[in-house]
């Protein structure tokens, strides 16, 4: 058996003098995707140099799952999906993780970028969550950064006017929500010492109000997801926790033949239990994590989305864990949670082990009405397909799912979106190392890996797209948080992609104009952007339909905004919108190429009750 320097990839963990020796576990000869029939075997690193096959051939023997065969590439053939304009457009914006010396375990996973419109003239702009300095005795950490979009790709850093450039906490990612339903965009930043709440007091300023709020928490946090859990609403708040770390816990591990490196989770042994928020209504939570059963089961969490997983009307929260089981809270009429993702499927994958989730999206990759997850993972593992059968979750991996290609890249932010208008969801996946892998992709940054693009060809089917990432030339970066935004509103979604250690890339999208589409802006009463809200589309004789959902990826919060490709059809014939509350409305005769806000009340109404194709959105 071959002993590895890093327990993330299987194995013991090196330990220097000085350090103790973290327990391989779980982990230990374990690839992930599949052991099955020797097809991957066990080893230490899945590293692959640029241009170099991270493909696999074969077929698990007696466990009904087949393996991608294929190869991977950085080449530069194929058209050019995105252009990185990240500069020329005023977003100067560079991570900093404060390594120095020593690897200290929250620079590895530090980044996250929030899409909201916090100034109200319709033009999507750009928060960036800086990490700063683990060591808390460390002074001056580089700050977050707020960019107000001027238009025409034009940005101005408005951080110090806005207020929200402090950094006391090292930053790991954001969430954005109208958290008091006042119409006005908020910010939550996730830190490894205690949260931040900042409120858009609406005149492009924000006051700090984690205090009262009592939203602060004590431990690392990853990502957080506000939904409205108890159909009061209000949005909730769940807060997913990594570990307890701190200086004095710090453990010194190898990788590469004895080369420093960053541990993984299991090395530290100190799972941190995640923390759901009830609003209250009058700015302030209440912490009901233990009241709710949330504090039975934990795990190293990482990502989190939340939707109605078996059509009950109620609102679900499934998280992502890293080296640990994931968990699926089934929510019990608002009034209680239960960890039901080893009864329903999807907390293992298809051989019973655990693999390192990260990055998460909710969506119906086949159209049969269901929402499926998808989970970004280490190298080696492969991202996971959880396919939802009426609440019941399989893990599949086929020849040319949404898995392709992710073998060789350790996954973080995803986003499933048609990039091209085509009719067909595409996939985009940002990579980036955690350990250090046999060769480097490029010199200068030993974690940096090209990211993935997918184009959609059909329900749940997909092909890779070369160049990687849909760029020329091939960005390189140790990529960790990323969102969605249509930030010229031209229906063409971009990207924005935090680097660790790296400039921030924005991604203008090129491909829009190959086929048709409509853009839909949906709201509550009052103006409120409300998560999980579903909607359908009908255009030519096909239905489209997803969910509201800023609240996915890793560590980030997308453009709220929905924007559904049409592909030929050039007319919408009809639109449908299902509220929390199981009430729909309908809109007919939408201008295609376009934006349209759909407001409350505005459509025609529609008897509530279960609709065909639409299991996986909440209504009661």
């Amino acid at each position: 058996m071959k002993t590895c320097g890093n327990s993330r990839t299987g194995g013991e963990v090196g330990v220097r003098p000085g350090g103790r020796r973290a327990a391989g576990g779980i982990w230990a000869g374990v690839a992930g995707w599949l052991v099955v029939g020797g097809v991957l075997g066990t080893g230490c690193d899945r590293g692959s140099a640029p241009g170099g096959t991270g493909a696999l051939s074969g077929s698990g023997s007696g466990s009904g799952v087949e393996v991608m065969a294929g190869k991977e590439s950085v080449g530069e053939g194929g058209r050019v999906w995105f252009t990185e304009v990240a500069v020329e457009a005023g977003l100067g914006f560079r991570h900093e993780s404060g390594h120095q010396g020593a690897y200290l375990m929250p620079e590895i996973n530090a980044g996250g970028v929030g899409i909201l419109d916090f100034d109200g003239d319709g033009r999507m702009d750009v928060f960036c969550a800086n990490g700063g300095y683990a060591d808390p005795m460390r002074t001056g950490a580089p700050g977050h950064r707020l960019y107000r979009n001027l238009g025409g790709w034009r940005f101005e850093d408005v951080t110090a006017r806005a207020g929200v450039g402090g950094n006391e906490g090292y930053g790991m990612g954001v969430a954005c929500a109208d958290y008091d339903g006042d119409g006005w965009t908020d910010l939550y930043l996730l830190n490894l010492r205690g949260n931040r709440l900042y409120r858009n007091r609406g005149d492009g300023t924000f006051e700090d109000v984690t205090a009262r709020a009592g939203v602060g928490g004590e431990t690392w946090s990853s990502c957080a997801a506000f939904f409205d859990f108890d159909g009061d609403g209000d949005l909730d708040l769940f807060v997913v926790n990594y570990l307890h770390w701190s200086m004095a816990v710090e453990v010194a591990c190898s990788s590469r033949g004895g080369e420093p490196d960053y541990c993984s989770p299991l090395s530290y042994r100190a799972m941190a239990g995640d923390r759901l928020y009830r609003n209250r209504g009058d700015g302030t939570f209440e912490d009901v994590t233990v009241a709710f059963g949330v504090d039975r089961a934990d795990g190293y969490g990482l990502g989190v989305v939340t939707g109605d997983f078996d059509g009950d009307g109620w609102l679900d929260v499934f998280v992502a864990n890293d080296a640990t089981p994931n968990q699926l809270w089934m929510n019990r009429g608002g009034k209680g949670f239960v960890d039901e993702a080893g009864l329903r499927g999807c907390a293992l994958n298809a051989v019973g082990v655990p693999r390192a989730g990260m990055g998460v999206a909710a969506v119906d990759f086949r159209g049969v009405g269901w929402l499926d997850l998808f989970v970004t993972h280490l190298v080696g593992e492969g991202s996971g397909w959880f396919v939802n059968t009426e609440g019941r979750f399989a893990d599949r991996i086929t020849v040319d799912g949404p898995m392709r290609g992710s073998l060789p890249h350790t996954g973080f932010g995803v986003a499933v979106r048609d990039f091209d208008h085509d009719g067909e969801w595409d996939l985009y996946a940002a990579n980036g190392r955690v350990r250090l892998g046999a060769r480097d992709w490029v010199a200068g940054d030993r974690y940096a890996e090209p990211n993935l693009l997918l184009r959609g060809t059909g329900p749940g089917r997909f092909e890779e797209v070369a160049p990687s990432g849909g760029t020329r030339p091939v960005l390189m970066g140790a990529s960790r948080g990323m969102a969605v935004a249509d930030l010229d509103d031209d229906g063409a979604e971009d990207l924005v992609v935090v680097n660790k250690d790296g400039p921030l890339h924005v991604l203008r999208n090129e491909v829009g104009g190959g086929g048709h589409w409509i853009g839909l802006d949906v709201r509550e009463a009052g103006g409120r952007l409300v998560p999980n809200v579903g909607v359908w589309v009908t255009a030519g004789g096909r239905v489209w339909w997803r969910q509201v959902q800023p609240h996915e990826s890793y560590a980030s919060s997308h453009d709220p905004r929905l924007v559904f490709g049409l592909g030929k059809a050039e007319a919408v014939e009809e639109v449908r919108v299902r509220w929390l509350d199981g009430r729909e409305e309908r809109w007919f005769g939408l201008e295609a190429g376009r934006y349209h806000r759909l407001g409350r009340g505005a459509g025609r109404t529609a008897e509530s009750g279960r609709v065909e194709g639409g299991g996986g959105v909440a209504g009661r």
